[in-house]
């Protein structure tokens, strides 16, 4: 922990989690001072909703002990706001334990409302199936508790055998839902899968596909709409950078339209989320950027502006340590 990082613990009454698998009790709020946003914990994966004036910040936590090579995640995070700079962390939403049919792996997801329920889609090792799997839990408030909403996997690595014979691409969830009403999964490392999700949330309804024209494609992907168009953003290379594409169908085809982020700080991975909330645009994501040895396992989430060009597409995305003031 650097000098920084000690002085603002000290001001703010917090305290370093060093501790695997510590969970939050109880609403602690903060003020973000620039990138990285959250100062006292290494948080990674964002994803964000947009639900009643507020966003909602869900982070895996990253815990593995200083200077250790290996992700160490064993539950996810719950932040939210009304300006995008003073922020509550809620009480521990979900811990990869919380799915009795897994083994362990917190890994990245994304949280999404429909009909007044919010479930959240993630990646976690499963404890029969050789490989990773998403599941998906489930609850009355953006912020939780929440708990498994099927009580098995939703997707399982022999269920994609046919791209890939990797086990880790079952990974990275995102779900969309469409202004026809119809939700789509998004997933994958090295091929990104999508398939349809029946009304309840918690079912596939139909074959897993996969998406053609994104180069470079590695995992994290995300899509979001802007004047009629669909944007595909996802992890480019590794280390990695994130690209984007466009399409008017989110079926495709989609065309490939270059970097949107660089590689982050001193961290291999790149995620990222967007969202629009109060007339403006952001770019979340994470870098390693929290202690000078931070490094790809002791990630932490950013904020920045993102903005598109007169024909739509997007502008590169410039990563800042100010970060985004208060929305208004």
């Amino acid at each position: 922990m650097n000098k920084l990082t000690a002085l603002f613990l000290l001001a703010t009454g917090l305290s370093f989690h060093a501790s695997a698998q510590q969970l939050v009790t109880k609403d602690t709020t903060f003020k973000a001072e620039g990138n990285p946003i959250i100062r006292y914990k290494y948080t990674a994966d964002p994803a964000a909703l947009v639900y009643k004036d507020k966003v909602y910040l869900y982070a895996g936590h990253d815990e593995a002990p200083t200077k250790v090579a290996g992700y160490r995640m064993y539950n996810w995070t719950c932040f939210s706001s009304s300006d995008m700079v003073n922020w509550t962390e809620h009480p521990t939403p979900l811990s990869a334990k919380d799915f009795e049919w897994a083994k362990g792996d917190a890994w990245a997801g994304q949280v999404i409302e429909r009909d007044g329920k919010f479930y959240w889609y993630v990646a976690v090792e499963h404890g029969a199936i050789h490989g990773k799997s998403i599941g998906v839990a489930v609850a009355d408030r953006p912020e939780g508790p929440y708990k498994d909403a099927l009580g098995k996997a939703l997707v399982t690595n022999d269920m994609t055998t046919n791209v890939t014979k990797i086990s880790w691409d079952d990974i990275d969830p995102t779900v969309f839902i469409d202004d026809d009403g119809q939700a789509w999964l998004i997933w994958g490392n090295t091929g990104c899968y999508y398939a349809k999700l029946k009304k309840n949330m918690i079912e596939l309804d139909g074959p897993i596909k996969t998406f053609a024209g994104l180069p470079h494609y590695t995992e994290a992907p995300w899509i979001h709409k802007h004047n009629g168009w669909y944007y595909l953003s996802y992890a480019y290379e590794f280390p990695e950078k994130t690209a984007y594409a466009m399409s008017r169908s989110i079926q495709g085809p989609w065309e490939y339209k270059g970097i949107l982020n660089e590689i982050a700080g001193n961290s291999n991975t790149n995620h990222q989320a967007i969202i629009d909330f109060k007339g403006k645009t952001y770019f979340i994501y994470h870098n390693g950027a929290l202690t000078p040895d931070a490094g790809s396992f002791h990630r932490s989430v950013c904020i920045d502006y993102i903005y598109y060009n007169k024909d739509n597409t997007m502008k590169r995305v410039v990563m800042t340590s100010e970060g985004v003031p208060a929305a208004k």
